[in-house]
């Protein structure tokens, strides 16, 4: 479907920015931003596509999002001379490329036959496990599994916007945009106002 690889290509691009800072607030060289980058931008798509038995996966088929990935990698510092304070920045670029490749894990999952349940389940893996990744890179307890802002239930929240937005007769592209924007909203506000569930004892 051309809008999916339209919403997959933005997140990679979100995703590599995300990665890039992510990187750069770790001190890291130019290997270990691209690494970073790398891991997050395919990560979550990585899993999805194996759990879906889809070949080849969606960034080998697609080598065009690796070169992206690469040059904005290559580009980090040009992009961090103009970034006077990075924290503040991450959450954006995590948000957006949690919306879109949600919404692209969600719509593939769907068109290779899962029922809603595991579209969405999918469509969240989809969307968070590439910054599991990129923060076990950068020696972090991955914020998803800690007490933290809200960011799995974003997703999977978001998720069920694209099954139940076609059901209602809504167009591909809209289902889209108002999955994606109501993880990205639902994810900066969690941010912003800590919203999170408690620690488990």
């Amino acid at each position: 479907m051309p809008y999916v690889i339209t919403i997959e290509f933005l997140a990679v691009i979100s995703a590599a920015i995300y990665g890039v800072l992510l990187a750069a607030r770790k001190g890291m060289d130019i290997t270990g931003v691209f690494a970073v980058a790398f891991a997050i931008s395919f990560g979550g798509g990585t899993l999805r596509d194996l759990f879906l038995d889809r070949h080849p996966l969606f960034w080998i088929a697609n080598p065009h999002y690796v070169v992206t990935v690469f040059v904005i990698s290559m580009a980090a510092g040009l992009i961090l001379r103009f970034v006077k304070r990075i924290q503040p920045l991450l959450l954006y670029p995590d948000a957006l490329g949690m919306g879109l490749f949600t919404m692209s894990g969600t719509a593939l999952a769907l068109e290779n036959g899962t029922d809603w349940f595991l579209a969405v389940i999918l469509g969240t893996i989809t969307g968070t496990f590439g910054g599991v990744i990129g923060e076990i890179i950068c020696n972090e307890v991955p914020s998803l599994f800690r007490p933290g802002p809200l960011a799995a239930t974003c997703a999977f929240t978001g998720a069920w916007c694209y099954p139940v937005s076609l059901h209602f007769g809504l167009s591909i592209p809209v289902a889209m945009i108002i999955g994606t924007s109501v993880i990205f909203i639902f994810r900066v506000l969690a941010v912003l106002f800590s919203w999170q569930f408690p620690a488990v004892r």
